[in-house]
């Protein structure tokens, strides 16, 4: 197995299988056909065609779009159709920085292949020369890769909070880190993959960080969504993102990049041009 196995994994998808999700005339996603299918039921939110999903014209605005697309969401949920609901909203939008359209709820975002973005956080301690990583494992109640390897802290960015404030919110939650360590984190680039799964398509991005952490910091998970934390030295992390697939598939892009940055993989590494070009497409 190499790096380049994780990459081409995180981006495998057949559009064939899809049709394109509009709102006001903008592509915003992907839907797959059989779930174009259950739309047809919500004819005054979608228009459901062959070729394409798009929402109703009549619903102009933010607001009047947000609140029909919940409430046929809420009735797919009810219908199982819509599982693992977060109650956490996400911004449907053309872009990171475009105004959003309207709000859908986190567990739905996938199901209309909309593109959601989400803050990563590789934790790290210096010994001289040494490098060694924190790698968190995900509870085995959680509703999506129970039980795998994941980054130090990592999550979903919903709307109307920023990045930074996110990583230091989801710093707390998940491992206990202080505001003022978790505010010194530093943005370091994003990577992006479009994943298919067997519900939908997941085109998104990840903003990376490091935080640098003191060598006698324990992590602590607060919100139950963690049920431990191991420190690698990053030979080992380089090891198992590379020879298995333990780590949550995207956290393995995380990992890479961080390998990249840091001169752990370099620049003479035979595959080190397709590892750089396959971290954002």
């Amino acid at each position: 197995m190499s790096f380049l196995d994780r990459i081409d994994e995180c981006n495998a998808h057949d559009l064939s299988r899809f049709v394109p999700f509009t709102v006001a005339g903008q592509r915003v996603g992907w839907v797959k056909r059989a779930f174009a299918g259950r739309l047809r039921g919500f004819p005054g939110v979608f228009r459901v065609a062959d070729d394409a999903v798009s929402l109703d014209p009549g619903l102009d605005g933010f607001d009047a779009r947000s609140q029909a697309v919940d409430a046929a969401l809420q009735r797919l949920a009810e219908d199982g159709a819509v599982p693992g609901w977060r109650g956490e909203m996400y911004p449907v939008a053309t872009g990171f920085a475009a105004e959003p359209l309207l709000r859908m709820e986190r567990a739905a975002v996938p199901l209309f292949g909309v593109r959601a973005y989400g803050v990563h956080v590789n934790g790290f301690v210096r010994d001289g020369p040494e490098v060694s990583m924190w790698i968190a494992r995900r509870s085995a109640g959680k509703h999506t890769y129970p039980g795998l390897l994941d980054n130090f802290v990592a999550g979903g960015q919903p709307i109307g909070i920023g990045l930074l404030e996110n990583v230091v919110k989801e710093a707390g939650e998940e491992a206990g880190v202080p505001p003022g360590i978790a505010s010194a984190a530093v943005a370091v680039g994003a990577v992006s993959y479009c994943h298919e799964t067997p519900d939908g398509l997941k085109p998104d991005v990840q903003f990376a960080f490091d935080m640098e952490m003191p060598a006698d910091f324990e992590p602590r998970n607060a919100d139950g969504e963690i049920e431990e934390f191991t420190l690698w030295p990053v030979a080992k992390v380089m090891e198992v993102t590379r020879e298995t697939r333990d780590f949550k598939f995207n956290c393995n892009l995380v990992n890479i990049d961080f390998f990249v940055r840091h001169g752990f993989i370099a620049p003479d590494h035979p595959d080190y041009l397709a590892i750089v070009a396959g971290l954002r497409r």
